[in-house]
């Protein structure tokens, strides 16, 4: 009968000859083992770009929804489904965009609305536009704010991006909420006809609002002037978030010569802000068609001046600084989008495990001595274990045949055993040894 270890022992021995008969060997089941573990962690982490994104724009109807519908155009060639959900502007974007359970990616998010708040979850893929404020008012010309002082003056619903802005111009001018000077927040359908019936004598707009259509119907209502920020640099210097736009004089209406003069206007920059857990491979579809909508020539953008990398309120996002400098990565510029994506998986796990395994290998050579002389070794504990039970006092014939059973069995399974010509003196060193215990077993003489 053969004994549990030497059977175990027998059974490692054949695991051994067939996983060690040579170094390359060795070497290519440790290669096989290491594209196991890649090919498991390929199958069960999630590193895919997602096929869904979420957008937060403005309100229904407005030039941010129509923008994201043309991103969404866009977006579909490469088979990302972008998710539309009208807001009431840029406040009600940055509630979604830093509560998770919203389930938003990005959005649209004026320059200044941040206010003091940090926003650490939140990175900035860039400015894809300028958002222009206008103020039209009845009367006399004026070059000062401070000279509408006194005047009805509607600046736009409470927590609008009109109305903030509008504030703090009207503030630096000495101009506040319950000062003498009456401050209008209606949200007007018909801002020309409030200008015109007398409602209002001043009034403040933003976004859509400030569409070359609109301006040319306020303009041509009677009594209406566009007021121009002489001053547009001063408030610049003031306000950070703010930028000097230049309306020249005919461009509105050429033939009317609309306006009359040049104009200078102040406004923020649009943001296209998102969650920094956005995935770099849709971070570079979104900047793509960003380009495709707002690269081309303006009212008061140039060509190619959108989308940039301005430094807001928010910190850039690294693969957006990353594609402003060198545009789309290789896979993404040779392969189509989804399979780029799939390279790119498997490159982020094969590539660390390539880096690990490659000083591994350098010691494949000590591994496989080390596993061949453990084949020896190993048997030389189990011959001290029987010789040592041989050497008790009680051991009588018959225990001692059942010991000799036991040699033979150890024989048999050193035979089988596998060694490279290099190996030889040990193993057959080893075979000596055996001879030697088999004949103080058979002679009845304990070994010295």
């Amino acid at each position: 009968m053969v004994s549990p270890k030497i059977f175990l022992l027998r059974s490692w021995t054949r695991l051994n000859d067939f996983f060690g008969k040579g170094l390359v060997i060795s070497v290519g089941a440790i290669m096989l083992i290491c594209l196991a573990i890649a090919l498991t962690a390929f199958l069960f982490l999630n590193t895919a770009a997602p096929r869904v994104l979420t957008i937060t724009t403005g309100p229904t109807g407005s030039s941010f929804q129509r923008t994201a519908e043309r991103y969404q155009k866009i977006l579909e060639r490469d088979g990302v489904t972008l998710k539309i959900i009208p807001s009431d502007g840029s406040a009600e974007n940055l509630r979604r965009l830093v509560d998770p359970k919203q389930g938003v990616d990005i959005g649209f998010v004026l320059g200044g609305a941040a206010g003091e708040m940090e926003y650490p979850q939140l990175h900035s893929l860039g400015a894809v536009n300028y958002q222009p404020l206008t103020v039209f008012y009845r009367g006399e010309k004026r070059e000062l704010l401070s000279q509408f002082a006194g005047r009805r003056i509607n600046i736009g619903p409470a927590g609008s991006g009109t109305h903030d802005l509008a504030l703090a111009l009207l503030k630096l001018n000495g101009i506040v909420l319950g000062s003498e000077t009456p401050i209008d927040e209606t949200d007007f359908d018909d801002p020309s006809g409030a200008l015109a019936d007398g409602r209002i004598d001043v009034i403040f707009l933003m976004g859509d609002s400030t569409d070359r259509r609109v301006i040319r119907k306020l303009m041509r209502d009677g009594g209406v002037r566009l007021f121009s920020f002489t001053q547009a640099d001063a408030y610049v210097r003031r306000l950070h978030t703010l930028n000097k736009l230049h309306l020249p004089r005919g461009s509105l209406d050429i033939g009317n010569d609309m306006p009359p003069e040049d104009v200078y206007l102040v406004g923020p920059t649009v943001q296209l802000v998102a969650r920094e857990s956005l995935h770099p491979a849709l971070s570079d579809l979104l900047l793509e068609a960003a380009r495709e909508v707002h690269g081309r020539p303006g009212l008061y953008r140039k060509q190619g001046e959108f989308p940039a990398a301005r430094e807001g309120e928010f910190r850039m996002s690294p693969d957006a600084t990353r594609y402003y400098a060198t545009g789309k990565t290789f896979l993404y510029r040779t392969f189509p989008f989804w399979v780029a994506t799939l390279i790119a998986r498997v490159l982020a796990l094969l590539v660390p495990i390539v880096l690990l395994l490659l000083p591994a290998l350098k010691f494949a050579p000590m591994i496989y001595r080390w596993r061949v002389e453990s084949r020896i070794y190993r048997w030389y504990q189990v011959l001290l274990d029987l010789e040592r039970e041989a050497l008790k006092p009680e051991v009588d014939a018959a225990r001692r045949e059942e010991l000799l059973r036991q040699l033979d069995h150890i024989e048999a399974a050193v035979n089988r055993i596998v060694i490279p010509a290099s190996f030889g003196d040990m193993f057959y060193g080893l075979r000596g040894h055996i001879g030697f215990v088999r004949r103080n077993l058979n002679e009845g003489i304990p070994s010295p």
